[in-house]
């Protein structure tokens, strides 16, 4: 397995950049492949507990990920969304080369585990405790978000199951500061295209503003854990 793993991190790591500066987002959402197939599968949850064993050791039993943004929250994400993200890092239509080792159909398996794993971590409980920015311009925060965020990813950061827009509510702060720059250096192929445009004369202090406006947004009550809650699938 450890050979397995390395040999794809090469390849990962191998594959051609984009030159500076440059945007592309032909690979936005164009479906086909993976994802299709795995949308029209019937999720099974047993198998998904244990497909995100192997998801576990970067973003935690419980699917918080990390204060400092190293590894995303990804508990309660949109089922759709998360199909959409596992497919594109298997087809490389997104760059993570440090994930794209686990996402192998030899690691966690084809299609099917990529609903199963979908299914289940769509289902977990949300950090109630996310990390936040300085908390220093949160009025021009809400403000850019405002004009700026809420038709695709909706007043209160809930994104949209049916569109594929994430929710971002809840997520974590640095992780929030880093896709951002990703996309809008054009390093995250897979963004959507009106938010690339739609990003591009966003100053510093903006950028730093409605991210931390973001990370401050709190998905509803029912979607959170208890600050406490240990994951009851695993044996920690």
């Amino acid at each position: 397995m450890k050979a397995t793993l390395l040999s794809a991190a090469l390849v990962a790591l191998a594959l051609p950049a984009l030159a500076a500066g440059t945007v592309d987002t032909s690979s936005w959402n164009q479906g086909g492949g993976e994802q299709d197939e795995a949308l029209h599968l019937t999720p099974n949850y047993e198998n998904g507990i244990e497909v995100y064993e192997v998801c576990s050791a970067c973003h935690q039993l419980n699917g918080w990920g990390l204060d400092d943004g190293t590894f995303p929250q990804i508990s309660g994400q949109h089922y759709t969304v998360i199909i959409k993200q596992l497919a594109d890092i298997r087809a490389l239509n997104r760059d993570n080369p440090t994930m794209y080792p686990f996402a192998l159909p030899s690691e966690i398996g084809g299609s099917q585990a990529i609903a199963d794993v979908a299914e289940y971590i769509s289902k977990l409980p949300m950090n109630p405790n996310n990390g936040v920015g300085k908390g220093d311009d949160l009025e021009l925060g809400a403000q850019l978000y405002k004009d700026n965020c809420v038709r695709c990813h909706g007043e209160n950061g809930e994104g949209d199951n049916d569109k594929f827009y994430p929710r971002i509510h809840g997520q974590h702060y640095n992780y929030l500061v880093r896709q951002y720059q990703w996309i809008k250096e054009g390093k995250r192929r897979n963004a959507n295209p009106d938010m690339v445009q739609q990003i591009q004369t966003f100053t510093e202090r903006d950028t730093l503003a409605v991210l931390d406006y973001v990370s401050r947004l709190k998905p509803p009550a029912e979607l959170v854990g208890d600050p406490d809650w240990v994951n009851p699938d695993f044996d920690w």
